[in-house]
């Protein structure tokens, strides 16, 4: 049986043009290092949440892999429509409403319609810390039958260009365990710190994930119309 669909429909597909618009405009560029082998599925994709792009740069990363997946969203009731692309609401403020989500979380998960994206921190916040990752984490690994846990690192890099650069790692699934928040966090810490000397050293490591928009200079440049001048 063939994979379903990330976008369902047509409003799906018009939210996907959305999140691939929003991420060309945003950065010079997108790269990342993808799995180094296959992945046992259903898995639980655990990145840091440093950053208000990083639902969406996981986003073209997991569809880019070809992996269906859930994304539990606080500020779902803002934008409905991230139903159409995987989006789950998970309200702060509404203990029910974020049991529902994971009881239904867990029947996808078991019948290996999809995977999920959990931000296990929780909540959005500046870099370079880690929160510490949340109960959710063990607990739908070992309600949905999960095969692995997939620690994944995001940085963004403002310097070289007129907009930042993002830089996607994925890292070594994991088999789930009693010490999987621990483990994960610990994995994901570790994959910053790589990323990190890889940016600066090795650049040479990551594939282009998506392209961005250009710097002023090389968008505008008056040289592409006087070839003698070059």
């Amino acid at each position: 049986m063939s994979s379903p669909a990330q976008a369902e429909g047509f409003l799906g597909r018009l939210v996907d043009g959305m999140i691939r618009r929003s991420v060309r405009k945003a950065f010079h560029g997108v790269y990342w290092i993808p799995p180094a082998e296959p992945v046992a599925q259903p898995c639980i994709i655990t990145p840091n949440h440093h950053g208000w792009h990083d639902g969406y740069v996981m986003y073209l990363a997991l569809t880019k892999l070809g992996w269906p997946f859930l994304d539990w969203i606080t500020e779902f009731d803002s934008f409905p429509l991230f139903a159409k692309v995987g989006g789950m609401p998970f309200p702060r403020d509404d203990a029910a409403g974020r049991a529902a989500t994971i009881r239904q979380t867990v029947r996808r998960l078991k019948s290996g319609e999809r995977n999920l994206l959990l931000f296990a921190e929780s909540e959005l916040h500046r870099p370079p810390e880690l929160l510490p990752f949340g109960d959710a984490l063990s607990f739908v690994a070992r309600k949905g039958g999960v095969q692995s846990v997939v620690p994944v690192a995001i940085r963004y890099e403002m310097s070289l260009h007129e907009r930042p650069e993002c830089f996607v790692v994925f890292g070594q699934p994991m088999p789930p365990s009693d010490t999987i928040q621990r483990d994960a966090r610990l994995a994901v810490a570790k994959l910053l710190d790589q990323s990190a000397t890889l940016i600066r050293h090795d650049r040479t490591a990551f594939q282009l994930l998506s392209a961005g928009t250009g710097d002023v200079n090389e968008r505008l440049d008056v040289r592409k119309f006087q070839p003698w001048k070059r």
